[in-house]
């Protein structure tokens, strides 16, 4: 009766611009004897009173009659919808079951999802092209230039190939105060390697100046962190990069800080003000005090990041002023941000944080850490408005990440399937254009890990340490798997991310195990060669960020897919399994050139695939 996925009911398909005319269609069977079909269109939690829009008579092939109607939006808005009709029985309602199609149910209340975004949005062109590459700083490549106004207080390995501390210390802290010597030089030193990956935008974790390995505890936002280097140093980098056409992306942290920091300064560290020891700080007002000064308002409880007070004006203009954190840095030649903990930023702030960065330049990328469906993302009672316009450009796309390793693992299909196209289907055009699609980040379990792996669950860093060895049986069985989904996170609509060191055979559980050092000099070639040969392919064919996507075959098996790309296709297969699958392949690519991997006829090979272009 309706599938919001098939054009013939629903046109266009998506999330739609304000003002643009959508094209709604039932089908009700004549032997069900239903009429007079209404859409109620609801605005997102605006319950009782929705829009309702009577739908006409249209055709009737004998079998079903077609009604349709028409809607449009002048205003940004998230809208969910369902239709009523009159039966022999009473009013009744068309309503969405669990696989996204139409059924008949007096009560049902599930809706579709349509997401009217601002027609003036834009989304940066730099990053739709090519890879995104994510760098934990301390641990990817360390230059050996001198450091200077390193606090005395840091451990640093000897050993660059060795394993990160993860147990407590004797007051059962987990103190991340280990350091390996990663910097800015030794990221400049190795952008040629990255330009062979086919990278073209550099995601750094935390780099301004905090007292651990992470740092996402800010002690200083005008302070690049001394072990990594200077403002010099990344403006170099920056500079360097954008001659290889390359942009810098940094890591925003502005929901807390560290409480050793020159803003909270409990320990001391930056003499005795602070928001921590003076009532009279001009940072006073950037925290919330429960009972001053001991009690506060901390992330997730650790008082070791005290949260910090957004809607606070001096805060505020402190970041996204004219002189603010974001501009500085911006000034210094990055190309823009991605936030941290983004669902726990207010509304309010994020429309400055992006007001800010685009007014300097309209190009510049505002990435948020959204775990979930962002379009529909309630956080802490509100629901956000990310993609309505003027807030986000992307977000980390963790929904793509769990369902393609989930399927690649376990062979969940119907997942893989749904998520693809529940994610195409409600975020905007623009937005599906720069998504950030990861396999791996500093806060999972790496692919291979998370493929060959033993499941972690909820076991903490003890278990992890012990099983963190893979065999060298494991860890073929990893490659190969992780090799599989890869082709399917490159051939996606989006950009691929790569975690640094995945190319190079790296695996581990949560932190601090998926953070250890690129192994240079001990690189997995072969896999190596994957990802080069993939990036290739991004670099040569940048229109697969853009371009449309449908689905050929989903099974347990084997997944198959086609994109139509401003007049380049591509038709991409994956066999997870140990034994041959035949292929449905569409007669058109019967001479198409193949890019990646092989065929055995009409035939995939055990964990085997395939990329064919014409």
């Amino acid at each position: 009766m309706f599938d919001s996925r098939d054009s013939r009911c629903k046109s266009p398909f998506g999330a739609v611009r304000t003002d643009e005319v959508v094209t709604f269609r039932v089908y009700l069977p004549i032997t069900y004897q239903l009429e007079n079909p209404v859409l109620l269109m609801f605005k997102a939690d605006r319950w009782d009173t929705p829009e309702r829009i009577p739908m006409e008579f249209e055709q009737s092939d004998g079998v079903n009659i077609a009604y349709r109607c028409i809607f449009y939006s002048p205003d940004p808005q998230l809208y969910f919808y369902l239709f009523e009709v009159e039966g022999v029985n009473g009013c009744t309602r068309i309503v969405r079951d669990h696989e996204g199609f139409g059924k008949l149910s007096a009560q049902g209340s599930d809706m579709w999802q349509l997401t009217v975004y601002d027609k003036n949005m834009q989304t940066p062109d730099f990053l739709k092209k090519g890879v995104m590459y994510q760098i934990f700083p301390d641990r990817f490549c360390c230059s050996g230039a001198e450091k200077y106004g390193v606090p005395a207080d840091r451990r640093m390995h000897e050993n660059w190939y060795e394993m990160p501390d993860y147990l407590p210390d004797q007051n059962g802290k987990i103190t991340n105060s280990d350091y390996f010597g990663g910097d800015l030089r030794g990221i400049a030193e190795k952008l040629p390697y990255l330009k062979g990956l086919g990278v073209t935008t550099i995601y750094l974790n935390p780099i301004f100046e905090a007292h651990s390995n992470h740092r996402y505890n800010t002690a200083d936002y005008e302070k690049i962190d001394p072990l990594l280097g200077t403002e010099a140093d990344l403006s170099a980098l920056c500079h360097k990069a954008k001659q290889m056409g390359m942009h810098i992306i940094l890591d925003g942290v502005f929901n807390h800080t560290g409480s050793d920091s020159v803003y909270f300064n409990k320990e001391r560290r930056y003499g005795n003000g602070g928001a921590y020891n003076d009532p009279q700080s001009r940072y006073r007002s950037w925290y919330e005090f429960i009972n001053y000064p001991a009690e506060y308002q901390s992330w997730w409880g650790f008082q070791e990041l005290p949260n910090l007070n957004e809607k606070d004006p001096g805060y505020s203009e402190f970041i996204c002023g004219e002189h603010g954190v974001l501009k500085k840095w911006l000034r210094a030649g990055i190309s823009g941000y991605r936030l941290d903990v983004a669902d726990e930023l207010p509304d309010e702030f994020l429309d400055k944080i992006s007001a800010c960065v685009k007014s300097y330049d309209p190009q510049a990328a505002v990435i948020g850490e959204v775990w979930e469906d962002a379009t529909t993302k309630i956080a802490y009672g509100v629901r956000r408005r990310y993609f309505l316009g003027g807030q986000l450009d992307s977000v980390m796309n963790y929904p793509f990440k769990d369902a393609i390793l989930t399927w690649v693992r376990d062979g969940d299909a119907s997942r893989l399937y749904g998520t693809i196209q529940t994610i195409l289907e409600h975020y905007p055009k623009p937005v599906l254009d720069v998504l950030m699609n990861s396999l791996s980040t500093h806060d999972v379990e790496r692919a291979i890990t998370a493929l060959a792996g033993q499941p972690a669950g909820q076991n903490g860093r003890e278990w992890q340490g012990q099983n963190n060895t893979l065999s060298p049986q494991r860890y073929e069985l990893g490659k190969k798997l992780f090799r599989l989904a890869a082709v399917i996170q490159y051939m996606l609509p989006g950009i691929p991310c790569l975690y640094y060191g995945d190319e190079a055979g790296l695996y581990g559980y949560k932190d601090p195990f998926n953070r250890t050092c690129y192994p240079w000099g001990r690189e997995d070639h072969e896999l190596l060669e994957v990802f080069q040969t993939l990036g290739k392919i991004r670099t040569d064919y940048p229109q697969l960020s853009t371009g449309s996507f449908s689905a050929v075959s989903f099974t347990p098996e084997a997944v198959s897919f086609l994109r139509d790309c401003n007049g380049d296709s591509f038709f991409a297969a994956v066999n997870r399994t140990n034994y041959e699958v035949n292929l449905v392949i569409p007669p058109e690519f019967a001479d198409a050139r193949t890019l990646f991997g092989r065929l055995n006829g009409k035939n995939l090979l055990p964990y085997d695939c395939v990329i064919l272009a014409r």
